[in-house]
């Protein structure tokens, strides 16, 4: 375990309109035992409704999702009373996304080309910091 972390396993909430992608990327945080998968939206309305109801304490979030996008997801999340930390997921590693991201509350970026790599330490220190 990373020092620092909590005791607890990390709760970790999954929005991304790809549903095999988002399949693959649950089986992949599941398999780690400091993160729990509490649940999965296909739509960035639906990852805040589930984030009002699962209050996980880390959500990931697809950039460009329907209905709503994660830019638009990640600011009304940040409004929350259980202010989740919220990283955001791309194909696009473009510096205006990144700093879009930013804006909208995102604690942190992660490509899509990098998530084996680097989601499971980013979600863990996105869940101590703040």
């Amino acid at each position: 375990m990373v020092a620092g972390i909590r005791a607890r396993t990390v709760r970790v909430l999954i929005a991304d309109d790809h549903r095999l992608f988002a399949e693959a990327l649950e089986a992949v945080l599941g398999s780690e035992t400091e993160l729990t998968v509490v649940g999965r939206a296909s739509d960035g309305r639906e990852a805040l409704e589930l984030t009002r109801t699962l209050e996980p304490d880390v959500v990931l979030l697809d950039i460009s999702m329907p209905v709503m996008d994660g830019f638009e997801a990640a600011a009304a999340i940040t409004k929350l009373p259980s202010k989740p930390a919220i990283l955001m997921l791309s194909g696009s590693d473009a510096a205006q996304d990144i700093d879009r991201a930013r804006r909208s509350g995102a604690r942190g970026y992660v490509t899509k080309d990098a998530i084996a790599a680097r989601l499971v330490d980013a979600i863990l220190a996105a869940a101590t910091s703040g």
